[in-house]
C-alpha cells in the first residue's frame, strides 16, 4: 500500500543549481596512537620480561633436572630474582587478560611490536611453567616451596 501526501509548499527549481557548493571539510581523528607512544607500564613490562625470561628458563631447567628450584644465592638474591621473574610473567598475562576483558583486544603492539611480542611470549612462558610444574608434581608428588625450610630436600 502506497500513501501519498500532498506537499504543502512546492519546492522551486531555482534552489537546485548545477554548480556544487565548495565547502572545505575538516576531518580530525580522535583515536589515540597507542602503537607509537608506550606507557611507563609498557616499558617496564618489556624490560622486566627481558630479564625474567632467561631466569625462568634457567629455573625450569633446574627444576626439571634436579627436582629443585634455583639456589638461594648470596643473601637469597637468586631465589628472589626467580620469584620476581615468575611474578612478572603472571603480571603481564594478568594485565593482558584484564585489557582483553575491557577492550576486546590484547595489549597494544607498541613500537616495533615489542609489547605485543612480550604478551604472546608471556603466554608461552606460562604454558611452559604449567607443563614443567605439572610434570614435577606428577613425578615427585609436589613442587618445591618458595622458601627453603629445614629438613627440605632442596636447600633445607
Amino acid at each position: 500500500m502506497l500513501l501519498r501526501s500532498p506537499c504543502s509548499t512546492p519546492i522551486p527549481l531555482s534552489t537546485y543549481t548545477s554548480q556544487p557548493s565548495r565547502r572545505r571539510l575538516n576531518v580530525t581523528s580522535m583515536a589515540k596512537q597507542a602503537d607509537d607512544q608506550l606507557s611507563t607500564a609498557g616499558v617496564a613490562a618489556i624490560a622486566g620480561w627481558l630479564i625474567a625470561t632467561p631466569v625462568i628458563g634457567w629455573s625450569l631447567y633446574t627444576l626439571k633436572t634436579t627436582g629443585c628450584g634455583l639456589p638461594p644465592g648470596p643473601g637469597g638474591s637468586i631465589g628472589a630474582l626467580e620469584g620476581v621473574s615468575y611474578l612478572v610473567v603472571v603480571g603481564i598475562v594478568g594485565w593482558s587478560l584484564y585489557t582483553k576483558s575491557k577492550t576486546g583486544s590484547g595489549l597494544p603492539n607498541g613500537p616495533f611490536g615489542l609489547l605485543g611480542a612480550v604478551e604472546g611470549l608471556s603466554y608461552l612462558s606460562l604454558v611452559a611453567i604449567l607443563v614443567v610444574f605439572g610434570l614435577q608434581f606428577y613425578q615427585q608428588g609436589s613442587i618445591p616451596g618458595p622458601v627453603p625450610v629445614p629438613g627440605d630436600q632442596c636447600f633445607g
